[in-house]
């Protein structure tokens, strides 16, 4: 007599069998497939990991012979243009011995002189400056605006011309001075944001500036405002607010042929930051007796 339990256990331990094996296979299958995969993606991966390297490897190379071609040439393109031109730095606030070797630089390769560099005490010593005050002798007493401006001026003009008050005050007015003060063709000027000052001496260092640079502008020298492009703040949207041209990559060699072309009187905002007009001066900016220029 047949026993149809035995038959269908017998069944069943088949179909668990066969089930088991299919998925072994298929648990197989997937894992070669997954594998395969995986050598694939990183055989791809690696390829453009190179090939990314030898496009970096050759826009550096590319990089450099430019760099050293404009390194060689930028003489040349600046030769002559400040030949016989006394040149004057002035720092207002902190001086930097990086930054007057760049100018010193970029006058040298133009063929002009660095005659003096100077550096603007901050705060200014008003009382000692013969300064007077808007309301002396009262616990409201401050400095008058308009006497510091026109104190300013005048030393301004005397900066580019030389003069009697400026020699008198020099040492009160100046934390460091190399050169020789007279006549010059030319002014660079670098300025620090007052920091560390009351906001009445603030006030004082901002209307001397002001007049400083208008003094200097006056006498018909360029004056031009530059800084390093790590400069923060930066200080070019003050040159622009006084009117006179800059430069803000001083570091670069494109930066000193800007500098040299501003002194010979190219006139705009030269350099890398958003804030400038043009990467290197251009014949629009160019003074009338330059376009003439061999």
């Amino acid at each position: 007599m047949l026993d149809f339990r035995y038959h269908a256990l017998s069944l069943a331990a088949v179909l668990c069998a066969l089930a088991v094996g299919v998925l072994v296979g298929v648990a197989i299958g997937d894992s070669s497939l997954v594998s395969s995969a995986q050598d694939g993606l990183v055989h791809n991966l690696r390829g453009e990991v190179r090939e990314s390297q030898r496009n970096l490897e050759l826009a550096g190379e590319r990089l450099s012979e430019q760099q050293s071609l404009v390194t060689s040439f930028w003489p040349l393109a600046v030769r002559g243009l400040l030949t016989g031109r006394a040149v004057g730095v002035v720092f207002l606030g902190e001086s930097s011995n990086e930054v007057d070797s760049l100018v010193q630089d970029g006058v040298k390769e133009a063929g002009g002189e660095v005659k003096s560099v100077v550096a603007v005490r901050e705060p200014l010593e008003t009382t000692a400056l013969g300064i007077p005050v808007a309301s002396a002798g009262t616990a409201a007493a401050a400095t008058e605006p308009k006497l510091v401006r026109r104190f300013g001026l005048r030393i301004g003009r005397e900066m580019v011309a030389g003069g009697r008050l400026l020699e008198r005050f020099r040492s009160k007015l100046l934390s460091s001075y190399d050169g020789s003060l007279g006549r010059l063709d030319g002014v660079v000027v670098i300025r620090s944001e007052p920091s560390g000052m009351s906001a009445e001496a603030t006030k004082v260092a901002h209307e001397f500036e002001s007049g400083l640079i208008a003094g200097m502008s006056a006498r018909g020298a360029p004056v031009v405002g530059a800084e390093l492009s790590a400069t923060e703040p930066s200080q070019i949207p003050w040159y622009k607010a006084e009117g006179i041209s800059s430069v803000d990559d001083l570091q670069s060699v494109g930066g000193r042929a800007s500098l040299a072309f501003a002194l010979a009187g190219y006139s705009g905002a030269f350099g890398s930051k958003s804030s400038a007009d043009a990467q290197l001066p251009s014949a629009t900016s160019a003074p009338v007796a330059a376009l003439g220029r061999p």
